[in-house]
């Protein structure tokens, strides 16, 4: 029986699995469904089968014809889970009613879409759909016994502007609950083989997705071929990513979308690595660098620019200037006190410096001035002139943070060419060094060519010599090692 309400039900390992209501005629395409798999395997020849990874075991199912029109998109396709947040109201509508045609043509739209910017439609949707058009369907599709597409669900929208009236699909077994399909989708999509990954977020989602089905850690790092320090990495990356969700909603519920970080993996991936070095040094610094980074991705700054905010932006008190986009120094939060009790406990701890509050408030701000540039609606608290002042307000942002960005990066090319001459000595040293073991073994299997070692040392001499002359140049009290240089190239003079 048709219904727009979710139902649960336990799964085997003790968790509840939401199920959505069977879509509408489901006992009439289940019948069709069922005649057409007994015929493909009562006929003579041979039969299509495709196979399906379900619970560490292996299944072959059966490959029929079905009319494309009577196939539904799968709402929980793990391909679509972040652009869902496109249209928070169609999300809605979605939700509620995965089934209605509005429902299916958003979902239509979001398979088609770039994931990165869901208002362009993707180069490699189009890409699939004239390989569809020029070679026909080469893999066929995966379907439940209701006719919801597990695996195809690209392919299926492709297929329908093409105009095609059927698709070539396996057909799941009819015992199989939704957690069944959610795990054969995520099968599919992590083999080797597969042509076309997730995005970014929408892998985190089905890892997040996993632990909540009671999987370990190294359960999950090993069915998505990672390292368990990886995962943990995505988990940390997606929970930092709902907070800021959280914090970019203003009264009226406008906010950021899951969508919204798609295109910021390694960015993001460099900013978890560099907290966890810096947090068990410095709390309040890694919190002040993480603000600061993530207001950086949000203004769509660069990897490399990203890279100057660092431990060194902080010495040079760079995070000043950015207090300036922020709010006016009397809207900025109080101060701190020096601790915090925990209820219950009667233990204190430490709480945020203010420094790291004044950093949370600026990056508060340019949140939610993004929620509006980006949202869809124009209620009656957010219309054109509240977003023309939101943009202007990130612009101003951006030009700030620009500019503070351009100044640590003259600091570090400076850094960079002050260090480059001891590097090089250093590295220097490092062939001498070298050499004397060289010298050694050549020496004692009589291998040595001398003539050459000596035009060798020859050379190292005249390099010393106009070493000495440039490291002794305007320096009033040379170091014990310049002052050695330069007595060096004066006993040579003398001989």
């Amino acid at each position: 029986m048709h219904s727009t309400a979710r139902t649960t039900r336990t799964g085997r390992n003790g968790k509840m699995i939401r199920e959505l209501p069977a879509p509408p005629q489901a006992e009439e395409l289940s019948e069709l469904i069922k005649k057409k798999v007994a015929e493909a395997q009562t006929a003579g020849g041979t039969r299509e089968t495709v196979t399906v990874d379900w619970n560490e075991q292996k299944a072959h199912v059966d490959v029929i014809d079905l009319p494309l029109s009577k196939l539904s998109f799968n709402p929980s396709t793990h391909r679509i889970r972040a652009q869902r947040s496109h249209d928070a109201a169609k999300d809605a509508a979605l939700d509620q009613n995965p089934w209605s045609a509005e429902s299916q043509d958003y979902l239509r739209f979001l398979l088609q879409a770039s994931p990165t910017d869901t208002n362009l439609r993707d180069v490699d949707f189009d890409a699939l759909k004239d390989s569809l058009d020029e070679f026909g369907q080469n893999d066929p599709g995966l379907v439940t016994h209701q006719g919801i597409l597990v695996n195809g669900n690209t392919r299926a929208a492709a297929l329908r502007e093409l105009g095609v009236q059927s698709m070539r699909v396996g057909v799941l077994p009819e015992s199989f609950t939704w957690a069944d399909i959610n795990a054969v989708e995520l099968s599919l999509q992590l083999r080797r083989d597969h042509r076309r990954d997730y995005s970014y977020i929408n892998r985190i989602i089905a890892m997040e997705e996993q632990a909540a089905l009671g999987r370990t850690p190294e359960q999950i790092a090993k069915e998505f071929r990672i390292q368990v320090r990886t995962y943990h990495q995505e988990r940390w990356i997606l929970a930092t990513i709902r907070e800021l969700i959280k914090r970019s909603q203003d009264v009226g519920g406008n906010g950021l979308r899951l969508v919204d970080w798609e295109g910021a993996q390694e960015r993001l991936k460099e900013l978890q690595r560099l907290y966890v070095k810096l947090e068990t040094l410095d709390r309040d610094q890694a919190e002040i660098l993480k603000e600061l980074r993530l207001a950086a991705i949000l203004l769509n700054f660069s990897k490399t620019d990203v890279r100057h905010i660092n431990e060194d932006f902080l010495k040079e008190g760079l995070e000043q200037r950015l207090l300036s986009a922020g709010p006016a120094p009397e809207d900025r939060p109080e101060a701190k006190p020096t601790g915090v009790v925990i209820p219950g406990l009667g233990v204190e701890v430490p709480a945020a410096s203010s420094a790291v509050a004044d950093m949370k408030a600026l990056n508060d701000r340019l949140l939610r001035a993004a929620a509006v540039v980006r949202s869809r609606s124009e209620g009656p608290d957010l219309g054109n002139e509240a977003k023309e002042q939101a943009q202007s307000f990130l612009e101003d942002a951006k030009k700030t943070f620009d500019d503070a960005i351009e100044a640590a990066g003259r600091s570090a090319r400076l850094r960079k060419r002050k260090q480059l001459a001891p590097a090089r000595l250093a590295e220097a040293c490092a062939s001498i060094d070298q050499c004397v073991s060289d010298l050694v073994q050549a020496r004692t299997s009589r291998s040595l060519d001398e003539e050459a070692f000596d035009d060798a040392v020859i050379k190292l001499r005249g390099s010393l010599l106009k070493l000495a002359q440039q490291a002794g140049r305007g320096l009033q009290d040379p170091g014990d090692g310049v002052a050695w240089l330069m007595d060096a190239v004066v006993t040579e003079g003398r001989q």
